[in-house]
């Protein structure tokens, strides 16, 4: 099976309240996208390709000495996760062929445990579609609507025995990935989105709740508490 797994870091993280994108905060010593990137590249993954901005400066001052040979910087990153990704797939393609697996992962998942990566290849490999990892949702999910004030107010109180949490990898044949995304308006919010609007069901894959996503200056050092754990 040939896998290769891509990182969409173009983003500029302005919730995480940084000076540099939140892909660049230091964690356990290194930046964030490092860990991202050590996530993923391990077997079966041959290749890692990072997506970066265009203007992208950071990302050459970085230490990447422990992947050299399976990481490769591709800079043409778009305005949108859709973009970046769909770009970086179109970069690629002289190097990955149109069966082969492609694992997009988030530059700001730093945690993902070496298990989940395994269990969803294990399932999705002999898939047809692909899938991703996620997590059902154990709160009790609300939704919400203004009132004439303004003030959000609850709308109604949604099932969450239908509801899981998507998370990455997502795991898709690359050049079913490519046509999705290049039929998805840049609205789409992850890859399984844009398979999903071609009519296919993505399989899901059960996360673990380590595989978080550093979104606000607070999930830092959450994130850093796990990582100084495994070490």
């Amino acid at each position: 099976m040939t896998c290769v797994a891509l990182i969409p870091a173009a983003g500029s993280g302005s919730r995480a309240a940084r000076a540099l994108p939140k892909q660049y905060a230091t964690l356990a010593g290194r930046p964030m996208l490092w860990h991202a990137v050590a996530a993923v590249c391990r077997p079966p993954v041959e290749t890692v390709f990072v997506v970066l901005a265009p203007g992208d400066t950071a990302f050459k001052s970085c230490d990447w000495s422990a992947f050299a040979g399976r990481l490769e910087p591709l800079y043409c990153g778009g305005e949108s996760r859709r973009d970046s990704v769909f770009n970086g797939l179109v970069a690629a393609m002289a190097a990955v062929h149109a069966d082969d697996w492609v694992l997009v992962h988030d530059a700001a998942r730093p945690c993902l445990p070496a298990a989940d990566l395994e269990r969803l290849v294990a399932e999705c490999r002999d898939d047809q579609i692909g899938g991703i990892l996620a997590m059902p949702v154990a709160e009790t999910v609300k939704r919400v609507a203004k009132d004439e004030a303004g003030a959000q107010r609850v709308a109604g109180t949604d099932d969450r025995a239908q509801l899981w949490l998507a998370q990455t990898p997502q795991m898709f044949r690359a050049g079913l990935l490519a046509e999705a995304l290049g039929k998805a308006p840049v609205t789409v919010t992850d890859e399984s989105g844009a398979v999903e609007a071609m009519g296919l069901r993505p399989r899901l894959v059960l996360g673990s709740r380590e595989n978080l996503k550093v979104t606000y200056a607070e999930d830092v050092a959450i994130a850093e508490s796990i990582l100084a754990r495994r070490a």
